[in-house]
């Protein structure tokens, strides 16, 4: 097992995103700390790894509060590995000549304050890999994304100075970039089959990442197999973002 004896925290554990990367972390043998704001999806996760023979606890955390993230991270211990998968409330097709400033610069402000609250609890109970879930990529001329790429911009630059200030503490920060997961679009999402053929149509592989995808890289790069990687991005987009 790759995460044997591993301690590992997964911010927004009761989403498909985080609840991908828990199993994940909990098949290949880490005790997973689910935390997030619904006490219900986080325990379906939950119940999920325990039924596939896993230790999962849960825990209700506004990951925007830092004395909760603290707190919780008290109750956790030691932190191996820590993953951020909160939602950045975006408000995507409006054009930004368009939108309100404070809707543009909500997923700025959330995605900043609570991966930077998680990061440090996790720096200072003995993190030895933080990753990140975004990535940079190219703008959308048909689309308009609000602030969420702009979001992921800022987390990257947080990425590359946590890095270089917490390296030497041995502490590893990846990002994992995808182009898309096909799966976690809601079945009754509205135009739900014409997005999941448009996001397959810009990937060279012809398909896109799944849930289980974007979970198993996860496992590998917190994993001590991949202890020479840092300060660095994992694509996962199966083509769609060229490095």
């Amino acid at each position: 097992m790759l995460l044997k004896d591993k301690n590992a925290v997964v911010y927004g554990g009761g989403g498909s995103i985080g609840g991908a990367v828990a199993r994940a972390f909990a098949r290949e043998g880490a005790q997973v700390f689910l935390a997030g704001r619904t006490e219900a999806k986080l325990e379906a996760v939950a119940s999920e790894i325990r039924a596939a023979g896993g230790t999962a606890h849960t825990a209700t955390v506004d990951a925007l509060d830092a004395a909760q993230v603290d707190a919780h991270a008290e109750t956790v211990g030691r932190i191996d590995i820590s993953f951020n998968a909160i939602g950045h409330n975006d408000i995507q097709g409006t054009p930004m000549a368009e939108m309100d400033v404070d809707d543009y610069l909500s997923p700025i402000v959330t995605g900043a304050r609570t991966n930077f609250l998680t990061w440090k609890a996790a720096a200072t109970h003995g993190a030895q890999v933080i990753l990140v879930f975004g990535g940079s990529g190219p703008p959308v001329g048909d689309y308009s994304l609000g602030g969420l790429q702009a979001g992921l911009e800022v987390l990257e630059s947080m990425r590359r100075q946590f890095s270089a200030e917490n390296g030497k503490r041995g502490i590893r920060v990846v990002t994992l970039r995808t182009g898309g997961i096909g799966d976690s679009i809601p079945a009754d999402f509205d135009g739900r089959d014409a997005l999941v053929k448009s996001l397959e149509d810009m990937t060279m592989l012809g398909t896109l990442a799944t849930l289980e995808d974007v979970g198993n890289v996860a496992a590998f790069v917190a994993s001590d197999r991949a202890r020479t990687m840092t300060a660095a991005t994992v694509n996962v987009s199966c083509g769609a973002l060229i490095d």
